[in-house]
C-alpha cells in the first residue's frame, strides 16, 4: 500500500503531552494548535480520527483554583471538539493534595486496541510517553498495524521507541509554529 493511502488515527494523551510541553516551557496550552500538530505529523495521510484522551477538573463550591482549571479545560474541550477531535473523559482523583488521572490509558488502549481489531486505521499516531502502553503497542503489531510514537528529545521514553514502528521525537522549536501567536 503507498503511504498516503494509509488511514492514519491520532490519539494524544492530553495530560501526558501537557506535562512534556511545560518541561520545555510551553505554557499556554490552552490555544495550542493540537489539530495542526496532528496533521504535520501525518505527513500527506489521511486521519481518519484525532482523539484526545484527558482527565476532567471538577468543580468544587469554593475552590476558586479548581473551577479556574475546569473553565480552561472547557475552552480547551470546546476549542477540539471544533477542529474535528473526539474528547475522551477520564476523571482526576486526590490524593493528599495531589491529582492523579484514572481511566485515561484505559481508554486509549482500548480504543486503539478496537480501531486495530475493527480495521479502522492502518497507522496509529502515539502522542504520550505512557509506557503502560506497551502491551497495547505490541498486541497492535501482531495484527500488523504501523504505530507511530512521537515524544521529546529532552525525555524520551526508550520502552515505546523499542515496540513501535516509527519513533519521532520533537524538540521546542518543532513546536513554535502551533503556538498562539500574540500580537503586542
Amino acid at each position: 500500500m503507498n503511504d498516503l493511502d494509509k488511514r492514519v488515527a491520532v490519539f494524544i494523551d492530553g495530560s501526558n503531552l501537557y506535562h512534556k510541553l511545560k518541561e520545555i516551557k510551553i505554557e499556554n496550552t490552552l490555544d495550542f494548535d493540537y489539530k495542526g500538530l496532528a496533521d504535520i505529523l501525518a505527513r500527506g495521510r489521511k486521519v481518519v480520527s484525532y482523539r484526545y484522551y484527558v482527565g476532567v477538573v471538577r468543580a468544587k463550591l469554593g475552590d476558586e483554583k479548581a473551577n479556574q482549571m475546569r473553565a480552561g479545560q472547557q475552552k480547551l474541550f470546546s476549542n477540539l471538539e471544533s477542529r474535528g477531535f473526539l474528547v475522551e473523559q477520564g476523571y482526576l482523583m486526590e490524593n493528599n493534595g495531589k491529582f492523579h488521572e484514572k481511566g485515561v490509558d484505559v481508554k486509549i488502549a482500548t480504543d486503539m486496541l478496537t480501531g486495530a481489531y475493527e480495521n479502522k486505521y492502518d497507522v496509529a499516531i502515539l502522542i504520550s510517553s505512557d509506557t503502560d502502553l506497551i502491551p497495547v503497542i505490541r498486541h497492535i503489531n501482531f495484527l500488523k498495524k504501523e504505530i507511530e510514537y512521537i515524544g521529546f528529545s529532552h525525555n524520551p521514553s526508550f520502552g515505546l521507541q523499542k515496540n513501535v514502528t516509527l519513533s519521532r521525537l520533537l524538540i521546542k522549536d518543532d513546536l513554535a509554529q502551533f503556538l498562539a501567536k500574540t500580537l503586542i
